[in-house]
């Protein structure tokens, strides 16, 4: 029977046997738009109406149960009915409703799962609550039911975290009942649904489950949550009000008052949706899928990449060597001589022999890696190599010269990559004679753990290489953004000029120590001076000196950093930097000695100095980097505003829940930062001149956002 719609609806419905098979088919995840939570209510209607209908079984279409919500229709005025009452109706039912679970049953899809009375799961699926990845908790009951199944230990370690639960840890768990033994989920779901009637299996409904029972342990599980959460999620404003939710089940529990729990929680809920910190997160996860759309991959095909070089084994050649491992691929390192090579042998064992102590990796683990590693001090063993990755010194004759080597001893059609941060790849490309195979692949250090690789595209290089190199960054699960030749491309362009900046506040009064905390307390991890200190200092006073020949002589240049330098204060490494770390110390403490070689640079420099609040220190952060990220839009450098984005979240620590410095313009005004820009620039016109994009969008009334929806 189909379903009593006039429009075709993306749930129908029919009767097999004794049971009503329900499907929903919502391409391409079967979302919970309101088409589809229309349908689910439509069809438990028509299950409790229909005396030949014993028993409801859930099925999703496609390859998925129910991925979750539509994230889509956040913001926009809610149409009947809403999720929460589509779950309470689906767990009202008079007779039995089988949940069955293949794929992503994700977010609301697994909330409808909750509502049902039985739950079975195939192969393959994966379980789970993610609402905390978008600012916001489960709304739908999730909160309410999951510890009622599982207990409020697994229920808090699932939400807060947002991880997916495989079938088989969910059957631990206790999330499903079964988990089928084959991964035909038609099959399996009719095959349980059966077996449950046969047995005459009454309607069982969460809500009475009794997984908050023990009082005493649910307490010291949610205390638990609570002091660790505060710990881990600062500044995040949804972790807390799920741990808020999951004891308001509890004492609904107590007081067989489920209903004030959903109440509470539908409160808790609405409030998320209205956060800017919901919107944020939002356009984190739609712009991280965008920036894989290139041009390029697009319009080529990538070539097949079954082996990589690559050369210099160093921490960014053994980082990069590892996240090669991870993915799967053979690697041939190269060194210049037997030391060296043993030493970058070393520093890819090193990361292994660290997860093994976490209990993380096997040793037997560990030795299967391996076997896909080999070394080598001549080139030729490169010969038949696909794409060789160079993360040698960062200087151009050291590079070419590499480069030369590699022109040399690759096969054709290999791709010939260069790990630089800021050198001019055209020019590594024009050193060859095949520049069509050179691009940029900008890791970020540790290479095996940081997301973002910026895909860097010179003038020569052909369209199927730099879809090679996305097809790579999606084999090592990063997350790549295409970037322009440029000094510093996306990334480390802006990140020269905020932290100019900065450089220019600590000189006219503020302390290296208020200006690390203000931008910690913005929802950086880390201050300016912090990162300084554990990069080591001499790596910016390098590419300082390399730029000092091309520096505008009448542009600000604040040297206090390089002081430091100059009497060896490199950082972490070397026992001080802009802080002191006594006795190998991870964290630094002020040192008194800065902040006297700080006073003596203003009377060289002739500054009075003066206060800042911390609110003036982010302002002029933060607008010198949005100025530049316009900068690099304006130019063609980055594809869109949300690419920079993406780099900024996934490369320097930029507060995810703030969507990025472009997207945290758009929600403080576009308009307000363009006069903030207008009134530093009184004191400083050339280091604060407005970008054109800014000035031509505020004219428009126009934001960065339409920037992205027009690409």
């Amino acid at each position: 029977m189909a379903s009593d719609s006039i429009h075709p609806s993306p749930v129908s419905y029919e009767l097999r046997g004794k049971v009503l098979l329900v499907t929903i088919d919502n391409p391409p995840v079967n979302a919970l738009g309101v088409d589809v939570r229309r349908g689910l209510a439509a069809a438990i209607e028509h299950a409790d109406a229909t005396d030949a209908v014993e028993a409801v079984l859930l099925v999703g279409a496609g390859r998925n149960f129910i991925a979750g919500a539509d994230i889509r229709e956040f913001g926009k005025p809610p149409q009947p009915p809403a999720l929460p009452d589509v779950c309470n109706r689906i767990e009202a039912c008079r007779k039995p409703v089988i949940a069955a679970i293949h794929g992503a049953a994700l977010g609301g899809g697994l909330e409808v799962a909750l509502g049902a009375h039985y739950r079975l799961a195939v192969p393959g699926a994966k379980l789970g609550l993610p609402e905390v990845q978008l600012g916001l908790l489960p709304g739908a009951g999730g909160t309410q039911r999951t510890p009622r199944l599982i207990g409020a230990e697994a229920a808090l370690s699932l939400i807060l975290s947002g991880r997916h639960a495989s079938a088989q840890e969910a059957l631990k768990l206790g999330l499903v009942d079964r988990v089928g033994a084959s991964d035909d989920v038609l099959a399996e779901g009719l095959a349980y649904a059966q077996e449950l009637l046969a047995a005459h299996a009454p309607v069982r409904r969460t809500r009475d489950a009794q997984g908050l029972a023990d009082r005493e342990s649910a307490q010291a599980a949610i205390a638990a949550a609570r002091t660790d959460t505060a710990k881990k999620s600062r500044g995040l404003f949804s972790p807390m009000k799920i741990v808020d939710c999951v004891e308001a089940a509890l004492n609904a529990a107590s007081n067989n008052a489920f209903d004030d729990g959903l109440r509470f929680e539908r409160k808790q809920f609405l409030e998320c949706l209205d956060s800017p910190q919901r919107a944020g997160l939002v356009h984190a996860f739609f712009a991280e899928r965008e920036v894989q759309k290139a041009p390029e991959t697009k319009s080529a095909t990538p070539r097949a990449i079954n082996t990589i070089g690559v050369i210099g084994g160093g921490t960014m050649g053994a980082g990069i060597a590892v996240a090669a491992l991870d993915a799967g691929l053979p690697v041939t390192m190269i060194e210049r001589d037997d030391a060296s090579l043993a030493r970058g042998r070393a520093h890819v064992e090193k990361v292994y022999d660290g997860l093994i102590a976490k209990g993380r990796m096997t040793a037997d683990a560990k030795a299967q890696v391996l076997a896909r590693y080999t070394g080598s001090t001549s080139y030729d063993a490169l010969a038949q190599t696909d794409l060789v990755i160079e993360a040698v010194f960062e200087e151009m004759s050291v590079k070419q010269a590499v480069f030369a080597e590699l022109d040399r001893v690759c096969k054709p059609g290999a791709v010939l990559a260069t790990n630089t941060s800021y050198l001019d790849i055209d020019a590594i490309a024009a050193s060859v004679s095949r520049p069509q195979d050179v691009v940029g692949l900008h890791f970020f250090s540790p290479a095996n753990i940081m997301k973002l690789l910026e895909v860097v595209v010179p003038k020569q290089v052909t369209a199927d290489v730099v879809a090679t190199a996305f097809e790579l960054a999606k084999k090592m699960r990063k997350v790549p953004v295409r970037a322009g030749v440029c000094d510093g491309f996306i990334g480390n362009r802006l990140l020269a000029v905020y932290r100019a900046a900065a450089d220019h506040v600590m000189e006219d009064g503020a302390s290296p120590y208020q200006i690390d905390k203000a931008v910690r307390d913005f929802g950086f991890p880390m201050g300016p001076y912090q990162v300084i200190d554990l990069a080591g200092g001499d790596i910016g006073w390098a590419s300082r000196k390399r730029r000092a020949a091309t520096r505008d002589p009448n542009a600000r240049y604040v040297q206090i950093a390089d002081r430091l330098c100059e009497r060896s204060w490199f950082g972490q490494k070397t026992g001080r930097g802009f802080y002191l770390y006594p006795e190998g110390a991870r964290t630094g403490t002020p040192d008194p000695e800065v902040v006297a070689i700080i006073a003596a640079e203003r009377e060289r420099a002739g500054i009075k100095p003066r206060s800042f609040t911390d609110e003036e220190i982010i302002r002029r952060y933060m607008a010198a980097m949005i100025n530049e990220g316009a900068n690099v839009v304006h130019e063609k450098i980055a594809l869109r505003p949300l690419d920079v984005d993406v780099t900024l979240l996934y490369g320097y620590g930029f507060p995810r829940y703030r969507g990025g410095p472009m997207k945290y313009a758009d929600m403080v005004g576009l308009a307000n930062v363009l006069a903030d820009i207008r009134e530093f620039a009184k004191e400083d016109p050339l280091f604060w001149r407005p970008s054109p994009l800014i000035v031509e969008l505020v004219e428009r009334g126009a934001n960065f956002a339409s920037l992205d929806q027009s690409a």
